[in-house]
């Protein structure tokens, strides 16, 4: 499971969708997005969902805990940790002294790529460093099915920059 929180306009439902279509890519394997929202305007607080199983999903039930957390704010990261084991990752140009906590500037990434930040991707790409469920190829090609065409090649490069830097993060102990 990964919990998705971010702001209005910041893509977590997006994001939440595409780790989904990416990781049903894989034969028999199944998944399943939803959003929260609050008030529905840009900037305001929500949260976003994936659920990944080798079964059909028939809890559609809001995560309080998951494998993965990931905060595409670092001001509304809270409480809501990951399960014991799990990791939190945020979009957050600060250090963290815990190692339960991936902190990416995905802000930054993402500007000098696509010209503004939208973080989401970023995760995406993390996330398929991280976890053994999600395929980078598979979430690439979510990507493909899922923007329109003339974001495919930037938001891949998201993708393979985001996975460069887990890599190199977890190779040097990071986290």
């Amino acid at each position: 499971e990964v919990l998705w929180h971010g702001r209005g306009g910041q893509g977590a439902f997006t994001a939440a969708r595409l780790l989904g279509a990416a990781a049903s890519l894989i034969d028999g394997r199944h998944a399943l997005a939803f959003p929260s929202f609050g008030p529905e305007r840009r900037g305001a607080p929500m949260r976003a969902f994936t659920k990944l199983a080798d079964e059909p999903i028939g809890d559609r039930s809001a995560v309080a805990r998951a494998d993965y957390v990931v905060y595409l704010d670092d001001t509304l990261l809270g409480d809501e940790w990951a399960e014991p084991g799990g990791l939190v990752l945020v979009n957050s140009v600060l250090a963290f002294h815990d190692p339960r906590i991936l902190a990416i500037d995905a802000d930054g990434m993402s500007a000098a790529v696509l010209g503004r930040p939208i973080p989401n991707t970023v995760f995406l790409g993390a996330i398929s460093a991280l976890c053994e469920h999600v395929r980078a190829e598979d979430v690439k090609e979510a990507i493909r099915q899922y923007m329109p065409p003339k974001l495919h090649a930037k938001n891949i490069a998201l993708v393979d920059a985001a996975r460069e830097l887990v890599e190199r993060l977890s190779c040097d102990g990071a986290f």
